[in-house]
């Protein structure tokens, strides 16, 4: 009864983990790499039907076949988002390996070394999804790392209450939890605590709270530029709006000219910025005079009320307070009082208005501390 159980908890972990996942990409809350769910669909339906062949019946089986399959309706929902990408060498390797083990096990009815070769393969197939979430945790911060990683203990158990299991069947498994293990703990490194990708800050679940509906706070509406968002009930100041969720791309990366509908680039440090995310974000204008403004937090990039804003009111925030490249500028057109016809650089603000960012928070933190290192701004704390 006892490995019914386990078997039943590895089922509904696993059912959890991709149904968390699947909703995250539906509302593009998680970024996920393209190339390492085609090879793990490839691997999973290798390893599902090489481990089946093997161990006939067994529960763990089963719970492999189930995760083959979500890997493939994964994959499938992602191409159809995305346009073909040459493989990298890794990708290449990692799917010929998968063809190998299919060829082995067809052909020669060499089950044992296919299953050994999809065992090789699933650590290389995990490369992409390394880099990417090295690079840009956010891009990969759902539940469902927690979730798997659980689901591959709960199996790892069942496979060992069964009895009578060899080394190399658990390898299979062994791997799978370190991978999964591993992509946790890396999207939970703010406080070197896995459960941090569970959101579990200051009692509560950050990242979970996400996933929840919400009615629409926000509409998109039209303006004298184009496009423009528009809040739809009234917002305190203080109150968080939306996140930033645009990839971010080093600075030789971002196209050289930067203008019109595709200039949706927010610097983040001297040598990266936040690309356009295709959501709400990039259509936030900016004005000389905005109810809003960004707040760089350990969490993401968040855009915050800074004063009271009513329903439909448009929602603005004041591009300088980002940026440090002194050779962008644009025609500003906010018809605010306080328009100045050029927007430029934080430092092409006036100190009075600098420092009202500054003290609210508001200013992209490589800023911050660049501004506080000048001769001019220690000199003018000392007076």
């Amino acid at each position: 009864m006892t490995g019914d159980i386990w078997f039943l908890i590895a089922m509904s972990l696993s059912f959890a983990a991709y149904g968390t996942y699947l909703l995250g990409l539906r509302r593009q809350i998680v970024q996920p790499n393209r190339a390492s769910w085609l090879i793990w669909s490839a691997s999973a339906a290798a390893e599902a039907m090489t481990y089946y062949a093997v161990n006939p019946g067994t529960p763990q089986s089963w719970v492999f076949i189930l995760s083959a399959g979500f890997c493939v309706i994964v994959t499938l929902a992602l191409w159809r988002r995305s346009s073909w990408a040459q493989p990298t060498n890794i990708e290449s390797f990692c799917m010929a390996t998968c063809l190998v083990a299919l060829i082995v096990w067809v052909v020669f009815r060499e089950t044992f070394w296919a299953h050994m070769l999809v065992i090789a393969a699933v650590p290389v197939s995990f490369w992409p999804t390394w880099a990417s979430v090295w690079k840009d945790r956010s891009r990969e911060r759902s539940p469902a790392w927690g979730l798997w990683t659980l689901g591959d203990l709960a199996t790892l158990l069942v496979a060992v209450r069964a009895g009578g299991t060899g080394v190399d069947e658990l390898l299979y498994i062994f791997v799978e939890l370190a991978c999964h293990a591993s992509i946790w703990l890396m999207i939970g490194l703010t406080t070197l605590n896995p459960l941090r990708s569970l959101g579990w800050k200051h009692g509560g679940f950050l990242v979970l709270d996400r996933y929840r509906h919400t009615r629409n706070l926000l509409a998109v509406g039209e303006n004298h530029l184009g496009k423009a968002v528009y809040a739809t009930c009234r917002f305190a100041e203080g109150a968080e709006l939306m996140r930033f969720t645009g990839r971010r791309f080093h600075v030789d990366d971002i196209p050289s000219l930067m203008r019109g509908s595709d200039d949706r680039f927010v610097q983040v440090t001297p040598d990266h910025y936040m690309g356009p995310s295709g959501q709400l974000d990039d259509l936030v204008n900016h004005s000389c005079d905005p109810n809003a403004g960004l707040r760089f937090t350990e969490d993401g990039v968040i855009l915050v009320a800074i004063r009271d804003i009513a329903s439909g009111d448009e929602v603005t925030w004041d591009y300088s307070t980002t940026l440090a490249q002194s050779n962008w500028h644009m025609i500003c057109q906010c018809r605010s009082e306080s328009c100045r016809r050029v927007i430029g650089n934080f430092e092409t603000l006036d100190p009075e208005r600098r420092e009202y960012f500054r003290a609210r928070n508001l200013v992209a933190p490589y800023l911050r501390r660049r501004d506080e290192m000048s001769p001019a701004r220690r000199v003018g704390i000392v007076g």
